[in-house]
């Protein structure tokens, strides 16, 4: 049973919505709430000190305890691939309706299976940890970082001019290079990622598919050339004029004989 099927068993058996008195005992055993605290004290969850047990209060902070491991990644505590499918969805949209550049970066862990192969899974498990706290360094509050497979990641960055997305991939790029890694029996390892990136398309309703196979793309090129390198798709550096941008959004306001050619 996965947590989004606690979320629904526990939503579920609610026959009527919390009010502002505390629910009855019969209530609470009814609502199976051991297999959701279970769950959170896996994730190191802990209720708030200031709220009663059995009261709303405690209820909503278990719901919102669940909504938020959910969306996380167990490992390394980033953005898990459905909370990053559901911020890339917004981000295109925000970019098809303000015309604000943002970048989408794909990393991969270079060679990771040797990794696993040479120093074990353990090994491998605190490469992705120190891996996240690298590409964690290098962001803005504002920005997506998420875990997407077993060594891939992917970052989304809002108001990302092009002329600063090549610099802002080769920082990530520098900084998990010279992170040593330290593993189980003292070693340290030092790994790299091969990083691939592309903006999303100004005032045009992509969608997010297209955006990442885009990036994608420029991903595999990274790995073809040799690895430990970022590849950038970047757009135009006109991709439509303020005279465009009012006839999108604003409609026609003057006669075509005034429209400059």
């Amino acid at each position: 049973m996965d947590q989004f099927t606690h979320v629904e068993s526990i939503i579920a058996a609610m026959d009527h919505p919390p009010s502002a008195s505390a629910p009855d005992a019969s209530s609470l055993s009814a609502l199976r709430l051991d297999v959701a605290l279970n769950l959170l004290n896996q994730a190191g969850w802990a209720a708030p000190a200031s709220v009663d047990p059995g009261s709303v209060a405690w209820l909503q902070a278990i719901l919102d305890g669940l909504c938020d491991i959910s969306s996380r990644d167990a490992l390394t505590g980033l953005s898990n691939r459905r909370q990053f499918e559901a911020a890339i969805g917004r981000e295109v949209d925000r970019v098809a309706r303000n015309g604000e550049p943002a970048l989408l970066l794909v990393l991969d862990i270079d060679h990771f299976k040797k990794v696993n192969d040479t120093h074990g899974h353990a090994a491998g498990d605190e490469v992705i940890k120190a891996v996240a706290a690298s590409l964690l360094d290098c962001v803005r509050p504002m920005d997506t970082v998420a875990r997407v497979g077993g060594e891939e990641f992917a970052i989304i960055l809002p108001n990302c001019p092009p002329a600063f997305g090549q610099t802002v991939a080769e920082r990530i790029r520098k900084k998990v290079e010279s992170k040593a890694v330290a593993i189980i029996g003292g070693e340290s390892l030092h790994v790299t990622v091969s990083i691939g990136g592309a903006f999303a398309p100004q005032w045009v309703r992509s969608s997010a598919v297209l955006w990442s196979e885009r990036a994608d793309q420029q991903l595999y090129k990274a790995k073809a050339n040799g690895r430990n390198q970022t590849c950038l798709e970047m757009p135009p550096l006109t991709v439509v004029s303020a005279e465009e941008k009012g006839l999108l959004f604003a409609g026609l306001t003057q006669s075509e004989s005034n429209i400059p050619e």
